[in-house]
C-alpha cells in the first residue's frame, strides 16, 4: 500500500476520531469524555508523543485497537500513559491492545518515569481470546509488568467507566485509583454472570460501583464527581512523589502552617472526648498541603501526604472521631499499604498517635485482626525512611507498636504534654487488676474513692515526665513548638542509612 500525504492524513484522522459518532454521543450523555480528550487534560500541551497509533488499522472499526498509549509530560515531568477508548468495542482488549499496554509499562519501568492508566474498558474480546489471553505476551504479562514496576515507579489510575473481569486488576495493582462516581466500576464478573453462578441478583453499581470500592472494599482511593476531578487528583498525587524509587520527592516552596489553628485547643483534656485528627494534621503542615488518601474507607485511621517547610512527608494518624480511633482489620491494611508506598518512594513518615489499641472481640478475631495487625507492624518495622512518632494524646497496647513506637527504631519519639503511653488506659487497668476487690466494696462512696486512688496511682506510673526520664520518649514539646521540632528532626534524619536486614525478603503475615 503506497501512501501519499493526503491519504496518510485521512488515515490519521480516522484513527484519531475513535469509534462511530453514536458511541461518542452515548458517552457524552453519561458525562464521559473521549479518551484523547482525557489525555489532553492530563498532560502538558503539545507534549504527547503517541505510540502504536496504527495498531490494527487494517481491521474494520478498530482504530488504534481501542487504546491510546504514549509519553508526555505532566507539570514538566516525563510520564508514560495508556487510555482505553470506550468508543471502540467498549474499550475492550484485543491482541494489539494488550501488546501496546505491555510495551508502555515496560517503557515506563525502563526509563524510570510514572505510569498513568486512564481506564474505561469492558475487558477482553472473547472472540480474540487465543491471541490475547494465554501467551507470554498475553494479558497476564500486563499484570506481571505492573507488579515488577510496583515501588519502582509511581503507578496511578483514573477510572472513568468499567474495569471488568481480569482488567479489574490494572487498577488493583496501581498505587492509587481515582473513581468517577456514577460511571466507574470494578468487578470480576458481571451482574448477569453473578446471577448465573451464585443465584445472587445484584447490579454493577451495587456490586462494584465507585462508592462501594471507595468506602467499603478499599480498592478505590478517591471518589470523584467528574472526570476532570479524577484527572486533577492523579496529577496532584504525582506532585508528591519522585519519578522513581532512586529519587527524592519534589520539594515545593515553603509555606507557613495555617495561622488561625491552635493545636493545643484542638486536643480535649479528656481522652474520652473525640477530636478530628485531620484538622490537627492540617494545622501542623504547610497550609493547603495535606492530601488525604482513602478518606472514605477505614476512617478511624487517616493517611495522606503533606509538606513541612516544602518537604514531603507521609502522615499516618489515628482519628478518634471514628470508632474511637481503634485499629480494625481495614485500618491496619490501610496503614500497611500507605507505609509501604512512602518507604518505596523515599517519603519520610510522620505518625500522629491517639490510639486505644487494636479492636478486640470474636468478630474481629474471626476476621484475622492478629494477622492484619502483624502485617501493619511488619510494614512499620521494614520502613527505613526517616520516621517520627508523635504521641498526641495516647498510645495504648499494641497500638503503640503499630504507630512506630520506640521499639521500632523511629528517628524520634516526641510526646506532647497530653501524652500517655501504657499497656492500657487507667480505667481498664484498674478494673483488670482490682476487679474482685472493687466488687467486694459495698459502700458506693468508698468504692469510688478506692477506684479514684488506684487510677491516680496508675497515672503517676505512666507520667510523661517519668517516660522522658527513662528515655522512652526523646522530647516533650508544647503543641506550638511541634512543627519546628519536626522540621529540624526530619532534616537531621535525611541522610540516614536505609539498610534493614540481611535477606531477600521477609514472609509477610498477609
Amino acid at each position: 500500500m503506497t501512501l501519499d500525504g493526503e491519504t496518510l492524513e485521512q488515515l490519521r484522522k480516522r484513527v484519531r476520531a475513535g469509534g462511530a459518532e453514536r458511541y461518542h454521543a452515548a458517552n457524552a450523555a453519561k458525562g464521559k469524555l473521549f479518551a484523547r480528550e482525557r489525555v489532553a487534560l492530563l498532560v502538558d500541551e503539545g507534549s504527547f508523543v503517541e505510540d502504536g497509533t496504527y495498531a490494527n488499522v487494517l481491521a474494520e472499526g478498530l482504530p488504534a485497537d481501542g487504546v491510546v498509549t504514549g509519553t508526555a509530560t505532566v507539570d514538566g515531568r516525563q510520564i508514560c500513559l495508556m487510555a482505553n477508548d470506550s468508543t471502540v468495542k467498549a474499550g475492550s482488549w484485543g491482541a494489539r491492545t494488550v501488546e501496546k499496554i505491555i510495551r508502555i509499562i515496560e517503557r515506563a519501568y525502563k526509563t524510570g518515569v510514572p505510569m498513568v492508566y486512564l481506564v474505561d474498558s469492558a475487558g477482553a474480546r472473547i472472540t480474540d481470546q487465543v491471541e490475547l489471553f494465554p501467551g507470554r505476551r498475553g494479558a497476564g504479562n500486563i499484570f506481571y509488568n505492573q507488579v515488577r514496576a510496583s515501588g519502582s515507579i509511581p503507578q496511578a489510575c483514573a477510572l472513568f467507566g468499567p474495569s471488568a473481569a481480569g482488567g479489574a486488576y490494572i487498577p488493583a495493582f496501581c498505587d492509587v485509583v481515582a473513581m468517577v462516581e456514577g460511571n466507574a466500576s470494578m468487578y470480576l464478573g458481571s451482574d448477569r454472570m453473578v446471577e448465573m453462578v451464585t443465584g445472587e441478583k445484584t447490579t454493577l453499581e451495587a456490586m462494584g460501583g465507585a462508592k462501594v470500592h471507595c468506602a467499603e472494599s478499599g480498592v478505590g482511593h478517591f471518589l470523584c464527581k467528574t472526570e476532570v476531578e479524577a484527572i486533577d487528583t492523579v496529577k496532584r498525587y504525582l506532585s508528591y512523589l519522585p519519578s522513581n524509587w532512586t529519587q527524592s520527592p519534589p520539594k515545593a516552596e515553603a509555606v507557613d502552617a495555617p495561622s488561625k489553628v491552635d493545636l493545643a485547643a484542638l486536643v480535649p483534656a479528656s481522652e474520652r472526648q473525640a477530636f478530628d485528627m485531620r484538622r490537627y494534621a492540617k494545622g501542623l503542615l504547610d497550609e493547603g498541603s495535606f492530601f488525604e488518601i482513602q478518606p472514605l474507607w477505614a476512617k478511624e485511621l487517616t493517611v495522606g501526604f503533606g509538606r513541612l517547610a516544602g518537604e514531603v512527608v507521609g502522615v499516618v494518624a489515628n482519628n478518634s472521631m471514628f470508632k474511637g480511633g481503634v485499629l480494625f482489620v481495614d485500618s491496619a491494611d490501610k496503614a500497611t499499604r500507605f507505609v509501604q508506598l512512602c518507604d518505596a518512594f523515599n517519603v519520610p513518615l510522620l505518625f500522629l498517635s491517639d490510639v486505644p489499641g487494636f479492636m478486640v472481640g470474636s468478630a474481629v478475631e474471626k476476621q484475622g485482626i492478629i494477622r492484619h495487625g502483624a502485617k501493619m507492624i511488619t510494614a512499620i518495622s521494614e520502613a527505613t525512611v526517616p520516621k517520627i512518632c508523635v504521641i498526641v494524646r495516647k498510645a495504648y497496647g499494641a497500638g503503640l507498636y503499630a504507630m512506630a513506637g520506640p521499639g521500632f527504631e523511629p528517628d524520634a519519639t516526641i510526646a506532647l504534654p497530653t501524652a500517655k503511653i501504657a499497656v492500657m488506659g487507667a480505667e481498664a487497668a484498674v478494673n483488670a487488676v482490682y476487679a474482685n476487690k472493687i466488687a467486694a466494696i459495698e459502700d458506693e462512696a468508698e468504692r469510688a474513692e478506692f477506684v479514684a486512688a488506684k487510677r491516680a496511682e496508675y497515672e503517676r506510673d505512666i507520667d510523661v515526665v517519668r517516660l522522658a526520664s527513662e528515655l522512652v520518649v526523646d522530647a516533650i514539646v508544647e503543641p506550638h513548638e511541634l512543627r519546628d521540632e519536626l522540621i529540624r528532626r526530619f532534616a537531621a534524619a535525611a541522610g540516614k542509612d536505609r539498610h534493614f536486614s540481611r535477606r531477600r525478603h521477609g514472609v509477610t503475615p498477609v
